[in-house]
């Protein structure tokens, strides 16, 4: 299971893309989401009073960040995969790779989009209680469970944790205004990266400084997780969501600057207004464009490696640093340097000021090309402390690329398609992840061991690389020929040229300035 469930290993899209929005101000029908009141004002002068839900927004908002943070404290995650190897479980290694962290793929794939759809219909906290109890389950199989049955329904319910992700990501936007959606992005994915690199650092600590068993550890998640099942109760239910129960917040006086340009004009009744079906139709005449094209690419076949690696790196460690000392194990630390490198590397892609047009298939070529190093490191190492370091380089690696995947996929979108391509983006991937699983590491497949799987991956971000290396080159090329091929000014006659040469004269004359 690894550290997968955390929120800050996932791109969290919907987090993302409303700040991009906002701040790039270029999206297509948020006309009527200006930040300015004074804008509001003069469209609406009639505006009815701030939605009640409003004026206590601070208190919800610091009381969901902090329940994003609780969430994220469980100090045992880091080392389930020692745990269930240790003699407390007795799993074998082949179990725990062939038959166990396979689920994870299929049971994610299986919840995600009923998930999804019942987090924006149910408004959000609903999904955040069934996300709390899942992980509460989940401990409880992992603590009292005996069988392998037992740790493929654990693997259900962190399954279930995992695509209910997307309520904590885009329930807080629910709570304020549109001016406030780029700083409330900041807070809630601060709270989250604060809790998981707690969560790994005192972790890490108990184990190595203070000597406590893995068993004790997961007790101690438990009653954590516990702590947040009681926080996830209190959460308010919101008005209004982002593609149900709109005419409902309507009705209910929720304010227009938030619902202005969400409300389909169409009439209710037929199937063609159905607001999946305006979507999906919305989405294919969108599809033509080829920064949207290559970056949904990416994050389909990148994130698929990325998150096998992540379920099965923990198995891998195991392998090439195999211990009975709990002691000497320090998977929590490098999660926790994973988490700080990945906050680090996120931020600093803001940063990139590049034309992304020509450069982005050579950009991410680059990092291909590292990511595939560090795989092969990871695959071929028999020193534990290089095998560290090249994972926590490789989340680096993808953390980097993930906002600027996600700015470019949103600044040419509506939020409404915004969050349908993430959607579908993630969908894809998690397809992909699961084919792969059933043919690479599920025992009715090859069944693999652990290292053969990473150089399975190894030889996979290499051709990924080689593509996006071609591909480049043949932007650059076309590139520089286009510009080699630039119309020049037509050539001049004699005649001409003394007709023109008193024009030239006089403007030589008129701007003095110039010459100096």
């Amino acid at each position: 299971m690894g550290s997968e469930g955390c929120w800050w290993s996932c791109p969290e899209p919907v987090l993302i893309f409303r700040s991009a929005i906002v701040s790039s101000g270029a999206t297509r029908g948020l006309g009527s989401m200006v930040p300015s009141g004074q804008v509001v004002e003069k469209q609406e002068p009639t505006e009815p009073g701030p939605d009640p839900e409003l004026k206590s927004w601070r208190c919800l908002v610091f009381y969901l960040c902090f329940y994003g943070f609780m969430a994220q404290l469980r100090p045992g995650e880091s080392f389930i995969t020692p745990y269930l190897l240790s003699p407390d479980k007795n799993f074998t290694r082949e179990q725990v790779t062939n038959e166990i962290t396979p689920v994870l793929s299929y049971s994610y794939l299986a919840v995600l989009v009923p998930v999804f759809l019942l987090t924006d219909y149910l408004r959000y906290t609903p999904v955040l209680v069934l996300q709390s109890a899942s992980f509460v389950a989940a401990w409880l199989l992992l603590l009292f469970g005996r069988s392998v049955l037992h740790m493929q329904l654990m693997e259900l319910c962190y399954s279930v944790t995992m695509a209910a992700r997307i309520a904590y990501s885009s329930y807080i936007f629910s709570l304020v205004r549109p001016a406030r959606y780029q700083r409330m992005a900041g807070y809630s994915r601060s709270a989250a990266l604060l809790g998981v690199f707690t969560s790994s650092v005192l972790g890490q600590l108990l184990v190595s400084a203070a000597g406590v068993p893995f068993s004790t550890l997961n007790y101690a998640s438990l009653g954590l997780l516990c702590c947040s099942l009681l926080l996830a109760l209190f959460l308010r239910r919101p008005r209004r969501s982002l593609f149900f129960n709109r005419d409902a917040a309507a009705r209910r006086g929720a304010a227009a600057s938030e619902l202005a340009g969400m409300n389909p004009a169409a009439a209710r009744g037929a199937w063609r207004d159905w607001t999946l079906a305006r979507m999906l139709r919305e989405l294919g005449a969108t599809a033509h464009s080829p920064q949207l094209r290559l970056w949904s690419l990416w994050w389909v076949f990148n994130s698929a490696a990325y998150y096998l690696i992540v379920y099965y790196v923990h198995i891998l460690w195991n392998v090439v640093h195999p211990t009975a000392d709990s002691a000497s194990v320090y998977n929590g630390g490098a999660d926790a340097a994973s988490t700080l490198l990945g906050a680090i590397t996120s931020f600093s892609a803001g940063f990139v000021k590049i034309r992304w047009a020509l450069w982005a298939k050579l950009v991410i070529a680059g990092v291909t090309a590292a990511q595939a190093a560090l795989v092969f490191l990871m695959y071929s190492t028999s020193n534990i402390w290089l095998c560290y370091l090249a994972f926590v380089l490789f989340r680096g690696a993808y953390q980097f690329l993930v906002p600027i995947a996600t700015f470019q996929i949103a600044s040419s979108l509506s939020k409404e398609l915004c969050a349908l391509v993430f959607g579908v983006n993630t969908f894809l991937a998690t397809v992909l992840k699961t084919i792969i699983t059933l043919i690479v590491s599920d025992k009715r497949g090859l069944g693999l061991p652990v290292h053969s799987q990473f150089f399975i991956y190894f030889v996979y971000f290499l051709v990924l690389f080689g593509v996006y290396l071609l591909g480049a080159l043949v932007v650059v090329l076309r590139h520089f020929r286009d510009g080699r091929r630039a119309p020049q000014p037509p050539a001049l006659s004699p005649t001409e040229e003394k007709a023109m040469q008193p024009l030239a004269t006089q403007e030589q004359s008129l701007q003095p300035e110039a010459k100096a």
